[in-house]
């Protein structure tokens, strides 16, 4: 079994303190040969690039830690470049999904402002709405129950701002990723709305 083990609070800095197993919801950002950002992808997925010789790193985890197995030691990476070059399919618009409508509204309900835990269709489906990003809103609980299946005018609520499509060169790869590392910033750019 391959173990963490690094530099961190009541750690010692040799690694003989306690090993935390691999795994987790820690993410590794995955550029091509070519420096471009293709995803982020699980800790564990980026160990197996790295020991197949399919990937290298590029920047290694800010608190020093490392992995143990039986026969090497790896730094844990924060950042992997694939050895050879991966061609990817240009894709014009941005798939709508629900964690990448919760980031473009930042968890927040667009009616009142709270925490948002589910996904309002603006036109109900049921009276000809469309899943799109121009037509589906981050919304709380409560406002989801008191609109239900009516129209915004038939209630008398508006919408603060017209819901849109997201666009940038990497805004899908950030709108899965809240805990990046700020290493990842020089690679992506600019965050896009």
């Amino acid at each position: 079994m391959t173990r963490v083990h690094g530099q961190r609070k009541g750690r010692d800095p040799g690694g003989s303190g306690p090993a935390a197993p691999l795994g987790g919801r820690r993410r590794v950002l995955l550029l091509n040969a070519t420096f471009e950002p293709l995803t982020a992808l699980p800790l564990r997925r980026a160990v197996v690039l790295l020991l197949c010789g399919k990937a290298e790193v590029v920047h290694g985890d800010p608190a020093g830690l490392i992995l143990h197995a039986a026969t090497m030691t790896v730094p844990v990476p924060s950042v992997i470049r694939l050895s050879t070059y991966v061609r990817v399919p240009y894709r014009a618009q941005v798939p709508l999904t629900r964690a990448g409508l919760m980031h473009r509204d930042r968890y927040r309900c667009v009616y009142c402002g709270g925490r948002a835990e589910t996904i309002d269709h603006v036109v109900p489906r049921s009276k000809g709405g469309e899943h799109s990003w121009q037509n589906c809103v981050a919304c709380c609980t409560r406002c989801n129950h008191r609109k239900a299946d009516s129209l915004l005018s038939e209630i008398g609520w508006r919408l603060p701002v017209i819901p849109r499509a997201p666009h940038g060169p990497h805004w899908r790869l950030l709108a899965h990723t809240t805990d990046a590392d700020p290493i990842w910033r020089q690679y992506l750019g600019a965050p896009a709305a």
